[in-house]
């Protein structure tokens, strides 16, 4: 039916409903100042761009950054009373991070985590006091944990004491499984791959972490709980009746803290880490029940399993799907292998994976730009002006594009979504290869540069070195390993899974006998 032929009432009513979308799209893709950066409207005014990001994740954001980074370092997203700021170039970025005074990350921790922990009201408040003080003012909670973990983990003698106790953990469970394979109680013809590193890390890291009373221990059912509340984090994050709308992961998390209160209350975090105690006590200095630090050591044993897990995971599965990979990787970790005189053991200096097997540190650079498509996020508190020229609103948010900037072939070259470690080796192609130092942005950078990186390094190193001297792995049934893409239409929160299981089939090396044998250590005394 043609328009002039329907109803005038009806007429008039889709004429003012086409006039109310342009009068709606046109407002909100209008400068708030004519030095903000260029704006992308939504095809839906004002939450347009919303729903793309919860429809399709981190994908949505990235085909738009890769979309208008050659015309614009930075453009404007229009959302409801607010904007959003996207950058894409590596310079800019540097800019973002150097004014960490007025574009700030620290403002949107207590309202994350409160909506991801589920913290109460009053600890809420309490995280919210003092969160960028000046030299001389009172320091906040969040202050002073910061500040902790910095300092604990960043190069010095406390790194090498938990790095020496991740990696030998991590042993003991290779070193169990190599066991029960051998003696036939498990069959790893047909293994996924992630869900195998998963329980490795779980329970190796609540161990070293949390000590033998750790509730992972005491409970391994909360190992699943665990992973279903990582897989429900974008949805806790919403907000929305999580207990209906993430009830997995909501169940998942509430077990978790009940079981990590019992752990507090019991005073077995008196045994743990010395890290876990000290946050323990700050919690406690400002404040926090035990209950309610519970939920903070939850953050904290997120942060200490699910990036390593999936790192490692994606290192592994590369390496052992080119067998000339595998064999220049092997041989770099073979040639690092001390034996004692008599023969008895051999020692693995940790450091020596980081410093003496480049190909090794190349791959796993890689396999961190492949699938780390993370969002480095700030707060502006006041009007600004960024680099000279752009004009960013108060209240308003800045993103670092780390998915864009992951994938611009000007930076990495045109074979970008290719894995390829040469990129991260000091010569390519009889040239070096010029980068931006804040182009990689797997650990974020600036003021809220990880502080675990160092660590997390040592570690997912010390993994697949532990793998790839005692296993052999191939495709499932022997055959060659297929690598998935990776699954990039959910929130980029943490390293991104394969969108498909990777099965594998394992087995112990033939000719190494290393195993419990092997001593692992930091530095070569």
């Amino acid at each position: 039916m043609a328009l002039e032929s329907w109803p005038p009432s009806a007429t008039w009513a889709v004429v003012a409903l086409i006039t109310l979308y342009i009068a709606a799209r046109h407002l909100s893709s209008r400068k708030q100042d004519p030095r903000e950066p260029p704006v992308v409207p939504s095809t839906v005014p004002y939450i347009g761009h919303l729903l793309g990001m919860a429809l399709y994740g981190g994908r949505y954001l990235k085909e738009i950054g890769i979309r208008h980074r050659e015309t614009t370092p930075i453009f404007t997203l229009p959302v409801p009373n607010s904007r959003i700021y996207i950058v894409t170039d590596p310079s800019l970025a540097a800019a973002v991070q150097r004014a960490s005074k007025v574009l700030s990350f620290t403002p949107i921790i207590p309202e994350v985590t409160e909506r991801i922990l589920g913290l109460d009201k009053a600890t809420v408040e309490i995280a919210r006091k003092n969160l960028d003080p000046a030299p001389g003012d009172e320091k906040g909670f969040l202050f002073d944990i910061q500040q902790m973990v910095y300092d604990w983990l960043g190069p010095g003698d406390y790194l090498g004491v938990l790095t020496a106790a991740a990696a030998n953990q991590l042993k003991a469970e290779v070193a169990d499984y190599i066991g029960a394979l051998r003696t036939g109680k498990v069959d790893a013809k047909s293994v996924d791959l992630l869900e195998w590193v998963r329980h490795c890390v779980t329970v190796a890291t609540a161990q070293y972490l949390y000590g033998p009373e750790n509730p992972i221990a005491k409970d391994p059912t909360l190992e699943k709980a665990f992973w279903d509340f990582d897989h429900g984090l974008g949805m806790l994050l919403m907000n929305i009746v999580p207990s209906i709308t993430a009830s997995s992961a909501y169940s998942g998390r509430e077990r978790l803290v009940a079981a990590l209160a019992d752990y507090l209350e019991a005073g077995h975090y008196k045994t743990a880490s010395k890290i876990v105690q000290e946050r323990v006590a700050i919690a406690l200095q400002h404040g926090w029940t035990l209950r309610a630090t519970a939920r903070s050591e939850l953050s904290f044993l997120f942060a200490g399993i699910v990036n390593l897990t999936t790192s490692t995971f994606w290192i592994l599965l590369q390496v052992f799907a080119d067998p000339e990979l595998l064999q220049t990787v092997r041989s770099e970790v073979e040639a690092v292998l001390t034996t004692e005189d008599d023969g008895s053991a051999q020692t693995l200096a940790l450091e020596d994976l980081k410093n003496k097997c480049p190909v090794l540190h190349a791959v796993y650079r890689e396999c961190l730009r492949l699938n780390s498509d993370n969002n480095s996020v700030r707060v502006v508190k006041e009007d600004t002006i960024l680099s000279e020229r752009w004009f960013l609103a108060k209240d308003c948010v800045v993103q670092i594009a780390g998915g864009v900037i992951h994938a611009d072939s000007s930076i990495w070259g045109s074979d970008v979504d290719t894995f390829d470690p040469k990129r991260f080796l000091a010569e390519v192609k009889g040239k070096e290869r010029q980068v931006h130092p804040a182009a990689f942005r797997a650990f974020g950078g600036g003021k809220t540069l990880c502080p675990g990186r160092h660590f997390a390094m040592n570690e997912i190193l010390s993994f697949v070195a532990l793998v790839v001297l005692q296993f052999d792995i191939t495709g499932a049934n022997g055959g060659r390993i297929e690598v998935p893409r990776k699954n990039d239409a959910v929130l980029p929160v943490h390293i991104l899974e394969p969108l498909v299981p990777a099965i594998v089939s394992m087995r112990p090396r033939e000719g190494w006998d290393g195993g419990r044998d092997l001593r692992l250590v930091l530095k070569r005394s």
